[in-house]
Formats: C-alpha cells, structure tokens, sequence
C-alpha cells in the first residue's frame, strides 16, 4: 500500500471545509491501494514524510505568505529529509482573502529544492465555493491516483 501524506493548517471554518473537499477526492473509493495520513502542520513528523510516497500541503494566506505552522513543518523536516524526496509528488492548496500568489510562490520554491515534482498546480482560493470544492476533489484525487499501486 502506498501512502498520500497530507499536511494542513486548518485554523478557519473555509479551510475546514477545503481539508474535506480534498480528503473526499483522496479517498475517492475508484482509488485503492492508497493510505491517507492526515496531520495536522505542528504535528506531522519527520517518519511521516519518510513514509509517505506523496504529499499534499494545506495552508492559509497569511501577510502574503505561507501559515507559520506550515512553514514550522518544512522547516523541520526539510533537512532530515532532503535526497529521500526526490521525484516524488505533490500538491498543494492554498486559501486567501484576496491574494495567494506570495503564499504559492514560497511553497513552491521550498518544496522544488526538497525535490518534489508536482502531480498538480496548487490550487488556489481566495473565494470558498462550489468550483473551488471541485477544483479540491480533484487535487486530492489526482495526488492519490497518481500513487496507486499499478
């Protein structure tokens, strides 16, 4: 069985609601084979991101860049873990009131540098709605089909 790791920041009732949307696409029943781990940003440890064959990363747009507990995790996993990440996947989502692009730019660059290859394009929300839930359902479920066992 493979693993999806998925690390957030869900301090908001909207980011509640995107966790949801992206679990519910990960765990899509037409995909098998794939462990969802759910952490929270202070709590997902270095054995997780070891463990895990991709990742999603959760977080909200604050003062134009990434939630300080996300940037906390990578900050504590990215040294330990740097050559054992190479190639593998990831996704991300990112929630602001009215601008994200700081928040994606700085994901971005980091997790390039841990050696990941994105699966998707961060998917960005700045306005909690139906398309956006969709646009969510299917980055979980592209990350997690992009691991299933063949």
């Amino acid at each position: 069985m493979t693993v999806l790791l998925v690390v957030h920041h869900t301090v908001s009732p909207p980011m509640a609601e995107m966790l949801e949307a992206v679990l519910a696409g990960a765990r899509d029943p037409d995909i098998e084979g794939v462990d969802v781990r759910v952490r929270p940003a202070l709590g997902a440890t270095i054995t997780d991101v070891v463990d895990a064959d991709g990742i999603l990363l959760g977080t909200p747009a604050n003062f134009g860049y990434m939630s300080g507990a996300l940037k906390h995790f990578l900050d504590t996993v990215y040294y330990p873990t740097l050559g054992s990440m190479n190639g593998k996947p990831w996704g991300a989502w990112v929630y602001g009131n009215n601008d994200t692009a700081g928040a994606v730019r700085a994901l971005t660059s980091i997790v390039s540098g841990w050696g990941l290859e994105p699966a998707a394009a961060p998917v960005e929300v700045t306005g909690f709605d139906a398309s956006a839930r969709e646009r969510l359902v299917e980055l979980g479920g592209t990350l997690a089909a992009t691991i299933m066992p063949a």
